[in-house]
């Protein structure tokens, strides 16, 4: 919860800085969105780069840095399944 309120509030401050020197958002919506997802996958090209540089095949490198996770959250039913199956592990 504090990374959301960390977030939220830089956001704020920047459109308050914005707002101060009478400059508009700099992009549209959709824009915005489609440069943070790009800033999401480019977080991920530096720990998938060095696991194939060392000879990982692609697929396991990225479920190794688990970057599906990263740039798209928790996908719904995964952590369903995941938190069934360690309930059902610890009720055994």
């Amino acid at each position: 919860m504090k990374i959301y309120l960390l977030s939220l509030c830089a956001g704020i401050l920047v459109g308050v800085i914005y707002s101060l020197l009478n400059v508009r958002s700099p992009a549209p919506p959709l824009v915005a969105l489609v440069g943070l997802l790009g800033i999401l996958v480019g977080e991920q090209l530096i720990p998938v780069g060095k696991q194939l540089l060392a000879g990982t095949g692609l697929v396991v490198a990225w479920n190794e840095e688990k970057c599906a996770q990263h740039i798209f959250g928790a996908l719904p039913g995964r952590d369903n399944k995941a938190t069934q199956a360690a309930k059902t592990e610890t009720n055994s």
